[in-house]
């Protein structure tokens, strides 16, 4: 059998006996003998292992006795098994959708089902009597399972989760001293390591990067789990944060494998209802090599309802240029947004991280949701503004105002003079999230100074959860003409707001786009679509038009769009600025 390939056992499946007999058995005189007294249509019929029952159950009660160690079973089997002609063995068996009269009558008769000739046109379920061995057997294993629709009984105690005052070191911002996203949620999960109620629990799952990220800090106090211990001297055992493995070492450094990590990650996501013990994975990656890597299994996370942390650290198309196209990851909230019950948030500030993973925890193992998150991380340093008052709301729901622009003064000139309507000053409101915000808050004060355009900038941490409470809405008034429709809170935030919309992100546009629909007027959109390399993240922003003066010019060009200023005033914009018109198109066909 070792000597035989798949694609001979599949020739098998579909060949007479006498096939079998001459190429299989036929091989060795001695096998031959074995097979002497069966006919070509029994040995065409022989059971693989995987098809034989009694086989099937003698493995599994093997595996089932066996102590101490894992047991392997390999099964084979045949595709489209029981089909005979209409696609046993056969590359068809996908695409075969309906048996014929007598293709029925041969599946009927090889597996004895009491169907009579008059009945099997009609193709019917069989289902056994009630009083019939099978189905005896069948509902006493249903009631020893719990019923007939499969349901999880979570016997895991909820966690004492942290409040949020508990994180006032991240809600009050870091001065003039510098951070990135992701040093900031490093220091974060310090934090919560040393929490007294859940810290035990918490599981940092990385592949290979942990100095990238800066999880090198936690090697010394928490240590890397290795079951043997230490069993080497790391070349780096002289430095202060030297790589120690320890037997109750909490982090878990799996290695150049983001699909092992994500595996860990299920297995501690999942701990809740396979161990009746609640676990907070936080697996942190480089933001690329996860939904485009590995991204079935996180699906699957989905699917079998872990619950934790992805964190995609390096995140953004402009915000890591030195390593590759590789590494410039411009997509990922876009391909995450494709799983119904991940949360995925986009932050640009430490409070902003705080306040998501805080509600996070206690939304998964205080009130047992069955949902889990994505949080973006970024490499970029720079000083992290305290939490302002009342936005805790806006940052879990998606959307809130960062800071407002300046009140907006009249303009008494006509038409032509300066380029603006007589009457109410102009106003924009300006979308951006991550690194980008800094972007939007450059471009707010050109637009301010030299534009007289007052802009508010808005933080928009989850453009996906905007777009699926405001489809939620939708829906529920579709089905309830009749009632007062409902407003999403996408709509209530900005029905009362003037001005043009222009969004502003270091991933593709489409990611801010999801929102357009219910966005007052019309959005319009800067990102990152395309491939574009170069030697600083400031060329490479113009290049994909999200850096500040870009921004500036899609406002004006907005309220020029709105009959707000004349067209003449963004062409000088996009001089003034230096943004070369002619330059390329970064989406490249």
């Amino acid at each position: 059998m070792e000597e035989a390939v798949d694609g001979d056992y599949q020739k098998y499946s579909v060949e007479p006996g006498s096939h079998t007999r001459k190429h299989f058995f036929g091989k060795y005189p001695e096998l031959l003998k074995l097979v002497n007294h069966l006919t070509d249509d029994q040995i065409r019929k022989l059971l693989r292992g995987g098809h034989d029952t009694r086989k099937v159950f003698a493995a599994y009660k093997a595996a089932v006795e066996h102590q101490g160690q894992p047991t392997v079973i390999l099964a084979k089997t045949v595709k489209g098994y029981g089909l005979g002609e209409a696609g046993e063995g056969r590359n068809i068996s996908h695409q075969q959708k309906k048996l014929n009269e007598k293709e029925l009558r041969e599946f009927r008769a090889r597996f004895n089902i009491p169907i009579s000739d008059e009945e099997i046109v009609d193709t019917p379920f069989y289902r056994p009597p009630l009083d019939s061995p099978e189905t005896k057997y069948l509902l006493e294993r249903r009631e020893a399972l719990g019923g007939f629709l499969p349901k999880r009984e979570v016997k895991a105690e909820p966690l004492k989760v942290p409040p949020l005052s508990s994180f006032a070191e991240f809600l009050k911002g870091s001065g003039r001293s510098e951070a990135s996203t992701t040093m900031a949620f490093v220091r974060l999960l310090s934090h919560l390591l040393r929490d007294k109620n859940i810290g035990e629990r918490i599981v940092p799952i990385i592949p290979d990067e942990a100095r990238t990220f800066g999880l090198d800090a936690l090697f010394r106090e928490i240590g890397i789990y290795a079951h043997n211990g230490q069993l080497y001297e790391p070349v780096d055992s002289e430095s202060l944060l030297y790589y120690h493995e320890a037997k109750d070492g909490q982090i878990l450094e799996e290695g150049i494998t983001e699909a092992g990590s994500m595996s860990s990650f299920i297995a501690a996501g999942t701990a809740y209802a396979s161990h009746a013990v609640n676990m907070i994975p936080f697996f942190i990656y480089y933001s690329m090599f996860g939904f485009q890597r590995i991204g079935d299994l996180m699906w699957l996370a989905g699917d079998i309802q872990a619950k934790g942390f992805l964190l995609g650290a390096t995140a953004g198309r402009t915000t890591l240029n030195g390593e590759g196209l590789q590494h410039e990851d411009g997509h990922s909230l876009l391909l995450a947004s494709t799983i119904p019950t991940l949360l995925t948030y986009d932050p640009a500030f430490a409070f902003e991280i705080a306040v998501i993973i805080q509600d996070g925890i206690r939304r998964m193992y205080q009130e047992g949701e069955d949902i889990f998150y994505y949080l973006t991380l970024y490499n970029e340093n720079y000083a992290m503004p305290p939490m302002p008052h009342g936005v805790e709301e806006g940052i879990l729901k998606g959307l809130y105002r960062f800071k407002a622009g300046p009140h907006p003064q009249p303009l008494s000139h006509r038409m032509g003079e300066g380029g603006r309507r007589s009457g109410e000053g102009l106003k924009a409101h300006i979308f951006a999230s991550g690194p980008i915000m800094r972007s939007a808050l450059k471009a707010q004060e050109i637009l301010a100074e030299r534009y007289d355009v007052s802009a508010d900038v808005w933080s928009a941490t989850n453009y996906k959860q905007l777009r699926t409470e405001a489809l939620r809405c939708k829906r529920w008034n579709m089905l309830h003409p009749t009632e007062p429709p409902k407003k999403s809170y996408l709509e209530t935030a900005l029905e009362k707001e003037k001005g043009v919309f222009v969004a502003v992100s270091d991933f593709m546009k489409i990611v801010p786009e999801q929102i357009a629909p219910w966005v007052p007027g019309s959005l319009m959109t800067l990102g990152t679509d395309g491939f574009g390399r170069s030697d600083t993240r400031e060329r490479l922003r113009r290049f994909f038009e999200v850096d500040a003066e870009c921004a500036v010019v899609a406002t004006l060009y907005a309220l020029a769009e709105k009959g707000q200023v004349e067209r003449k005033i963004v062409a000088k914009a996009i001089k003034d600025l230096g943004v070369d018109p002619e330059k390329a198109f970064p989406n490249c066909v």
